[in-house]
């Protein structure tokens, strides 16, 4: 159970650290009097270009926000669920494992631009969603 939550929190923290790349540069581009009043006129319309890099980070980050309400639901019902022995602790605590380091190996995918191995390694974590699920439920 320690290393299951170990990883859940772990890959909350990634999920927040995500949206950096992405408004550090949107800090830049768009200057700091800009940042800091909202958006500038004509946003999302018309908006000062971001590195395609950056736009690659925004999009790993909202790919993650997606994933984790599935990734949280399945931990908080395997850790929960009536019945749970060790087999199925050491299950969960694997393939939160395997969530966690796909997700993070994504976003350096994602974010470099890395051809043919974003939908593979985001495969990855969606199946250790899956596994967990199915452990904790049989």
């Amino acid at each position: 159970m320690e290393t299951t939550l170990y990883y859940l929190g772990l890959s909350g923290v990634l999920t927040i650290l995500l949206w950096t790349p992405y408004i550090a540069v949107r800090l830049f581009v768009w200057g700091l009097p800009t940042f800091l009043s909202n958006y500038p006129e004509g946003f999302p319309d018309k908006q000062p270009e971001q590195p395609l890099w950056a736009a690659r980070a925004q999009r790993a980050h909202l790919n993650m926000v997606e994933t984790m309400p599935a990734f949280i639901a399945v931990v908080v019902a395997a850790l929960f669920l009536p019945g749970e022995n060790a087999m199925v602790g050491q299950t969960t605590a694997m393939w939160a494992e395997v969530f966690f380091f796909a997700r993070l190996i994504h976003a350096i995918v994602y974010i470099a631009g890395v051809p043919f191995l974003r939908t593979p390694v985001y495969l990855v974590s969606w199946a250790a969603i899956l596994m967990i699920g199915f452990a904790s439920l049989t």
